[in-house]
Formats: structure tokens, sequence, C-alpha cells
């Protein structure tokens, strides 16, 4: 028999702080984490592990420091393309999805189809990259938008 699946109806208050929690320190120990959501420690390993495996935590990354890193140039690309079919857009994603410098890809509604960030140690390779994905089949058109400040930069969800 299969087990039910948790929706998000059913997590409390004390999953909720597990979750916050671990979104600003994946490396939290689980007997700091107890401490901090007022559990013991059986109890709030057995809630993380079932959070866990009901799909609400994709992965654990560090976050890096990219000016340290040396890439030292991120843009926001729209791009547009010349047909909508999936043979047109199977290009791109695909594309996106297989190169590392793209940090995000999102499919749009506006003008543009698609929206890509793309990071780069220098503008000359910034340039190589727009170049490179300009060739990717189905590209019609690009807008690439140089960010000159980056004032927030999160990959924290909102869970209050």
């Amino acid at each position: 028999m299969k087990k039910k699946e948790l929706s998000i109806n059913e997590l409390d208050t004390t999953d909720f702080s597990i979750l916050k929690k671990i979104q600003k320190d994946g490396r939290i120990s689980n007997s700091k984490l107890a401490d901090d959501v007022n559990l013991s420690e059986t109890p709030c390993w057995r809630r993380w592990k079932r959070i866990e495996e009901e799909g609400f935590i994709d992965g654990y990354a560090a976050i890096l420091n990219r000016k340290k890193l040396g890439i030292q140039v991120s843009g926001f690309t729209l791009v547009t393309l010349g047909g909508h079919q999936v043979e047109d857009t199977e290009p791109l994603e695909e594309f996106a999805r297989n190169t590392d410098w793209i940090l995000s890809c999102h499919c749009i509604s506006g003008m543009a189809d698609y929206m890509v960030q793309v990071v780069a140690r220098d503008l000359d390779e910034y340039f190589d990259h727009i170049s490179t994905l300009r060739r990717v089949p189905g590209v019609s058109a690009i807008q690439s938008n140089i960010a000159m400040k980056e004032i927030k930069n999160s990959v924290q969800l909102p869970l209050d």
C-alpha cells in the first residue's frame, strides 16, 4: 500500500520553524536545531527526515561568494525565439540546463520568451557567452542587461 503524501496543509508551526532554520543554515546540527525549535533531538530528527523524504527540501548546497571567485559580471538576458513549438523551445531549454554560466532560465510572458541570468569573469567573457547564446538554434533576438549593483540575491523562500 502506497504511503499518503504529506501536503503543505499538514505542516505545523514546528515543521515551518525547522524549514526556516535549515534554509538559513543547511549545516545546522540536529541538537542545535532541536534546541532552536524546542524539541528533543529524536523527534526533531524524525520531523526533519519526514519533511526531507516528502520532498519539501530539494537538497543542500553551499552559497559561494561569486566576487571572491572572480566572477565579476552578472547580467539578465531577454531571449526571443522564432517560434513557440517544442522543437523551437527545446534547444534553448536544453542549452540552459547544461550550461554552468547560466544560473537561471525562466520562460516568461511579455515581449521576450525567456529571461536568462548569465555570469562571467569580465565583460569580454560575458560578450563571448552572449555570442554563444545567440547561436542556439531558434534564438531570433537577444536583449542583454548587465547588473550594475547587486542589492539582494537570495535563495531563501518566505515561509511566514
